[in-house]
């Protein structure tokens, strides 16, 4: 190892906005261990994910390749392959502990060990997978909450999917996984070089924080909520407005939406879901004393992100699926004092699975073939940078997005269109003019150029794709 910080870690919430650290510019909350991050690294304020889902965007992530690429592009699919042996080749000694979202969900992955944590809610596909959560919970003669527990609630129509926890606060999915890490590193032998993956499973629905963390929120002014009635609701594509009623149809992750909730379910929501980030913020400050006490810290890059974010009522939808801002944007910081700039914010477009490259090149590994990411190491080496000039992201229908069958969104720094396979419809966006994405100009005559600027990038885009990928992918199956 040429580099004084040898070990990585790679910490992930699940399901997490950008508008959620206090100094990233949302004073109303409560995140001193992030906001340490902030200032003491680099934080890339402009990161895009690939897909709006769990599972094709770790799948991109951990691979250097679009969703298109890798064929998965929903939830469900079948994925473990991963550049995960390209750091154990250069020495690294690699461990995930709690959430990938592989599946099976216990893929080795190229890890050396995998202590899997899975959604905290798993009530379809998988249900009965065991996972070290659930074993631990066993153990301490605890019954996990869940949705089938959750439905005996006599307010569970009006929840929205925001519950108070009822176990011990010990007990929590995000207290237990800073605990399990923690753990192996306190237990374990110091390895050469550590590349550990921790995955928090919150703040993703159940929205179920110890009521305490979620006290200050609910009675903050500050605390953005959305209006009950969307202003933009007669502009959303069919597709939204299939999801609408099926969200309030189908309690998907324990949420049963409404398609006219109260100010006050909308603010328990956000409260509820802030909550959660303020216990994982609370969980990483653990973590970090932990690695400071075990020799870790001074010789560690820390990388923390999410999969994606949550769109919690904005334009009356819920969860993610879509391709707004609130859904696609998600942190990024990066944290080596010394070897990173500090207090350094990076105003570029980047996308998430850039993260594969950088930490590949960090390690001195080799990248993936033909790969699709872009290394993010020009700007932690403090050159000048100016980002991606668009970003993509893309999705397929699955049993939560039942109106659209593949969408495609293209993003520069000013404009957003999002293409619907095989509809009319469409979204386009002036995000200098509109940032809230609340007018539609896909069919505006006056920003006809942009809308076809846009489509013709996603051609561009798809073809560059297929022609820099041709048999890579093949070769990996």
């Amino acid at each position: 190892m040429t580099r004084a910080r040898k070990h990585i870690f790679l910490i992930m919430t699940d399901q997490q906005r950008y508008d959620t650290i206090a100094a990233l510019g949302f004073p109303y909350m409560h995140t001193p261990n992030l906001d340490r991050l902030v200032r003491e690294g680099t934080s890339f304020d402009n990161c895009f994910i690939t897909a709006p889902s769990c599972v094709p965007s770790r799948a991109s992530l951990f691979t250097g390749y679009y969703p298109h690429t890798t064929g998965i592009l929903r939830n469900g699919q079948e994925w473990q392959r991963t550049w995960v042996p390209s750091l154990a080749a250069q020495g690294y000694h690699c461990v995930n502990i709690g959430k990938m979202h592989t599946i099976p969900y216990d893929a080795k992955a190229g890890f050396h060990e995998r202590f899997v944590c899975e959604n905290k809610d798993r009530f379809y596909e998988g249900r009965w997978f065991a996972d070290e959560w659930d074993k631990t919970l066993r153990a301490r003669s605890q019954i996990k909450p869940s949705r089938e527990r959750y439905r005996q609630w006599p307010d569970y129509a009006e929840r929205l999917g925001a519950y108070e926890w009822t176990l011990p606060p010990e007990s929590h999915a995000d207290f237990f996984m800073g605990d399990l890490a923690s753990w192996w590193l306190e237990t374990r032998p110091k390895p050469e070089a550590l590349f550990m993956q921790i995955g928090f499973l919150g703040p993703h629905p159940p929205y179920d924080p110890v009521r305490s963390y979620a006290e200050r929120y609910l009675t903050d002014p500050r605390v953005p909520v959305p209006a009950a009635v969307p202003p933009d609701l007669d502009q959303l594509p069919s597709f939204m407005h299939a999801k609408r009623a099926h969200d309030s149809r189908v309690d998907h992750d324990a949420v049963l939406w409404s398609m006219q909730p109260t100010d006050e379910q909308l603010r328990r929501l956000r409260a509820y879901y802030l909550g959660n980030v303020s216990m994982i913020d609370e969980a990483l400050g653990r973590l970090i004393d932990v690695l400071e006490r075990k020799g870790y810290l001074d010789e560690s890059l820390i990388v923390f992100t999410s999969d994606h974010g949550d769109n919690l009522g904005d334009h009356g939808l819920s969860q993610k699926w879509t391709m707004y801002d609130a859904v696609t944007r998600v942190p990024a910081i990066v944290w080596a004092p010394g070897e990173v700039p500090a207090g350094r914010r990076e105003p570029g477009l980047c996308q998430l699975f850039d993260f594969g490259p950088t930490l590949l090149e960090w390690a001195g590994a080799s990248l993936p073939a033909a790969c699709e990411a872009q290394s993010l190491m020009p700007a932690l080496r403090g050159e000048a940078w100016s980002g991606r000039e668009m970003v993509f992201a893309e999705q397929a229908g699955d049993v939560v997005l039942t109106g659209a069958s593949l969408l495609t969104m293209a993003r520069d720094a000013r404009y957003k269109a999002v293409h619907i396979l095989g509809s009319d419809e469409g979204q386009l966006f002036d995000l200098q003019q509109d940032p809230g994405e609340l007018r539609n100009l896909w069919d505006a005559p006056d920003h006809r150029g942009e809308r076809d600027r846009l489509m013709k990038s996603i051609l561009e885009w798809r073809l560059q794709s297929t022609y820099q990928t041709m048999n890579v992918m093949a070769d990996a199956r």
